[in-house]
C-alpha cells in the first residue's frame, strides 16, 4: 500500500479517518507532527511517520501528550507549522500546557498549530468516554468537528489557516467513529516543505500578567466567532418552514441524515449541521432556529451544542422554541449516536411507530451468535510474559499471607482486571496511577495500615506517568513495592516507540533510555528477574515484601511476544502433553487458573491439549505444571 504522501492530486482513494487527518495536515504543509500513542487516535502520527522523510517532515512518538504539545508549539513558535495527536484521556495531561498557550497565542513568525484530539464515545478502548469540547472550550480554543472523513482532511487544512491568522492553536475533535471509520476521499496538492525556523529574541513570551491578555483572548474568539458564522462547515439542509430542525454536529450528522431518509421526513425536518462550535455562531443558528418552533440536537457525548443552542434561544427571547435532547430524554446522554437512537426520538416527536429491527430478527441474531460465535473474552495473547508476571506475583502474595494490595495501570496489564487476567489487581484508574496510588497507601502505616502495597505498570506508561509519582515515592519515604513490566513495545496500541525501545517513531536508531539504570540513580533497593523463571520472579517478589520499608522496584524484563516472533520467526519450544501424567479436569491450572489461550480441554478424555496454531512456544505452561505433564523440547 502506497506511503500517505504518494496519493496524486484529484486522485481518490480509500481513508481512515485518522489517515485523512494525516493527508490534511500534510496538504496544509506541516513541518512537525507529535503525539502519544492511545486508541483511536494512534495511527495519526503513525501515518504521518511513514511519510516523513520523504517529506522532510519532523515526527516523533512523545514521552506523553504534554511533551507532545509543548513540541509541537515551539515549531509554532519558530514559525513552522505544527500538529499535536493524542485520545481524549491524554488531552488532561496536555491542558496545563494549552491553557497558558492560548493566553499567549503562538507569536508572530507566521506558525500554526492543530491539536488533534480523538474521543472514544461508548468507551471502547478508554476508562471512560469525556467529551472533551468542553477541555478546548476550556482552554480558549476554536473548536472544530468534523462529521466525515472527506470533511476531516479539508477541516484539519482550514484548521492551519486559522491558527495562522489568528495566532492560536485550533482545537480538531475526533471520535472512534470518524477516526476507524472508512470512505473514498479526493487528494489535493502537496505544497513543498518551506519555511524557515527561526525564534525572535527580541521578545518575551509569556502568560503574565494574565488578565490583560485574557481580555485579548476573548477578543480574539470574537473575530474567529465571526469567521464560524460564515464558515462552509456550517450548512443548513431542508425546507424553509420545517416542522423540526436538527442540530448536530460529528457523527450526529450522518446519522441525522440516515433517521429522516429512512422515515420520509425531508419535507417536514431541516437539519442544520455545525463543524466549527466554540466560539458557537450565534447568529447564524439564531437564524436557522427562527424556521421552526421544534429543536432537536444530536451529538455524541454530552449537551455540549444542547446547552448551547438553549443559550442562544434564552439570549434570543425564543421561549416558545421546545428543545429536545439529553435535556429532555429524547437523546441518550452517554455512548455512541446511532441512526436507531435517532429514529427513536423522531418517533416519539412525530408520534411514528417505527422498529429499526423486528423482534425476529434479534432473536434470530442471538440464536445465530449462540451457534457460531465462540464467546472469547479479553485475555493475553499465548506467549505474553505479563501472563507469567501475574501468575508469580498471585503466587508471592499468597505466600506472603499479608493480604498485599496492588495498584494497576493502563496498558495490556489492565487486562490483568478481567476474568482471562489473574484479577491480582484490587485498584485501577488513570497512566501512571498505579505508582502515585501506592505511594499514597504507603504513607498510612501511622494509621494502623499493616498490608504491604505493590504498583504494577508497564514501560511506556513508566516512562509516561510513573516518573513523576515513583521519584515522589522515594522523597517521601513512601513504603511500596514498583513492579515495572519491561516487555519493550507500547503493545496496546500497536507496537509504537517509546524512550526505552532503542528506535523512534521513524524507525530510525534512537538513545535507549535504560530504566534499570535510571530506577538505581534514585538510591532505592532494584531487582531484575524474567518472568518467565517463575520460581525466580516470586522468590524476588518475596525478598521484596520482606524488606517492608522504602521503595523497592523488580524489573520484569522479557520482550512483548510478538515482537519476538516478528524478530525470531519461530518458537523456542516444541510442547507436548504427556497423556498418561494429565490429570484433566481433576487438576486444569494450565487451562484453568494460567489461562493460556492455547491451551484446551479435550471434551472426550478432559486432558489437555495444545492449538498448535495457538502455541507460542514459551514453555511456561511445563513450568506450571504440578504433574509434570507437559514437556516442552528446544527447536534447533
Amino acid at each position: 500500500m502506497p506511503s500517505i504522501e504518494q496519493y496524486l492530486p484529484g486522485t481518490k482513494h480509500l481513508l481512515m479517518g485518522n489517515d485523512a487527518i494525516a493527508r490534511g495536515a500534510l496538504e496544509a504543509g506541516a513541518h512537525f507532527a507529535a503525539g502519544y500513542p492511545g486508541t483511536p487516535s494512534s495511527e495519526i502520527i503513525q501515518t504521518l511517520s511513514q511519510a516523513a522523510k520523504a517529506l522532510n517532515l519532523h515526527v516523533e512518538w512523545s514521552t506523553n501528550e504534554k511533551a507532545a504539545v509543548e513540541g509541537a508549539a515551539a515549531a509554532a513558535f519558530a514559525g513552522l507549522r505544527s500538529l499535536a495527536a493524542m485520545k481524549n484521556a491524554g488531552l488532561s495531561v496536555a491542558l496545563d500546557f494549552l491553557t497558558h498557550l492560548s493566553y499567549t497565542g503562538l507569536g508572530d513568525r507566521g506558525g500554526a498549530m492543530v491539536t488533534a484530539v480523538c474521543d472514544d464515545p461508548n468507551a471502547h478502548s478508554s476508562g471512560d468516554e469525556t467529551d472533551s469540547r468542553w477541555l478546548g472550550k476550556f482552554a480558549s480554543a476554536p473548536v472544530l468537528e468534523p462529521s466525515s472523513v472527506q470533511e476531516a482532511k479539508d477541516m484539519v487544512k482550514w484548521a492551519f489557516e486559522l491558527s495562522k491568522e489568528f495566532h492560536c492553536f485550533v482545537f480538531l475533535r475526533g471520535y472512534t467513529r470518524l477516526c476507524h471509520a472508512s470512505s473514498t476521499i479526493e487528494m489535493d496538492d502537496l505544497p513543498r516543505s518551506s519555511g524557515e525556523a527561526k525564534s525572535d529574541t527580541s521578545k518575551t513570551i509569556s502568560p503574565y500578567l494574565a488578565w490583560p491578555k485574557h481580555a485579548a483572548v476573548l477578543e480574539n474568539l470574537e473575530k474567529i466567532r465571526g469567521r464560524f458564522e460564515a464558515s462552509t462547515f456550517n450548512q443548513y439542509e431542508g425546507p424553509e418552514k420545517p416542522d423540526l430542525i436538527i442540530v448536530c454536529g460529528g457523527s450526529g450528522v450522518p446519522c441525522s441524515t440516515e433517521a429522516v431518509d429512512i422515515l420520509g421526513l425531508q419535507d417536514r425536518v431541516g437539519i442544520l449541521r455545525l463543524g466549527t462550535l466554540w466560539p458557537f455562531p450565534v447568529k447564524l443558528v439564531k437564524e436557522c432556529l427562527a424556521k421552526s418552533a421544534q429543536i432537536l440536537v444530536v451529538e455524541e457525548v454530552d449537551p455540549f451544542l444542547e446547552i448551547h443552542v438553549k443559550e442562544t434561544i434564552a439570549d434570543a427571547h425564543m421561549e416558545s422554541r421546545k428543545v429536545y435532547g439529553k435535556g429532555s430524554g429524547h437523546i441518550p446522554g452517554y455512548g455512541e449516536i446511532t441512526p436507531d437512537r435517532v429514529l427513536s426520538a423522531l418517533g416519539k416527536i412525530f408520534d411514528v411507530d417505527h422498529e429499526a429491527r423486528n423482534a425476529g430478527y434479534e432473536k434470530m441474531l442471538a440464536e445465530a451468535s449462540d451457534r457460531f460465535l465462540i464467546n472469547r473474552g479479553l485475555t493475553w495473547c499465548p506467549g505474553c510474559p505479563h501472563r507469567a508476571s501475574f501468575w508469580a506475583l498471585e503466587r508471592a502474595i499468597k505466600a506472603d499471607g499479608r493480604d498485599a494490595y496492588v495498584t494497576g495501570d493502563i496498558g495490556c496489564s489492565t487486562l490483568d482486571v478481567l476474568p482471562g487476567g489473574k484479577e491480582q489487581i484490587n485498584l485501577l484508574h488513570a497512566m501512571g496511577s498505579s505508582t502515585g496510588l501506592a505511594t499514597g497507601f504507603g504513607q498510612l502505616a501511622p494509621f494502623d495500615y499493616q498490608q504491604p502495597v505493590i504498583a504494577v505498570c508497564g514501560d511506556s506508561t513508566f516512562f509516561h506517568a510513573a516518573i513523576p509519582a515513583l521519584i515522589n515515592a522515594v522523597y517521601n519515604d513512601s513504603s511500596m513495592i514498583q513492579i515495572i513490566l519491561d516487555n519493550s513495545a507500547t503493545a496496546m496500541t500497536g507496537f509504537q516507540s517509546h524512550p526505552g525501545t532503542g528506535f523512534n517513531a521513524v524507525g530510525d536508531p534512537a538513545k535507549r533510555i535504560d530504566i534499570e539504570k535510571l530506577c538505581r540513580s534514585l538510591g532505592c533497593e532494584v531487582m531484575v528477574s524474567d518472568p518467565f523463571d517463575i520460581r525466580g520472579t516470586v522468590k524476588a517478589i518475596r525478598s521484596l515484601l520482606k524488606m517492608e520499608e522504602g521503595v523497592r522496584i523488580l524489573i520484569l524484563r522479557r520482550a512483548c511476544e510478538i515482537v519476538r516472533m516478528k524478530e525470531e520467526k519461530m518458537r523456542p519450544y516444541g510442547i507436548r502433553v504427556e497423556e498418561e501424567k494429565c490429570k484433566g479436569e481433576e487438576c486444569g491450572i494450565c487451562s484453568s487458573e494460567f489461562r493460556c489461550p492455547a491451551l484446551f480441554q479435550d471434551v472426550e478424555t478432559g486432558n489437555t491439549i495444545i492449538r498448535e496454531d495457538m502455541c507460542s512456544g514459551c514453555g511456561v505452561c511445563a513450568d506450571i505444571c504440578p504433574f509434570n505433564a507437559i514437556e516442552r523440547e528446544e527447536i534447533a
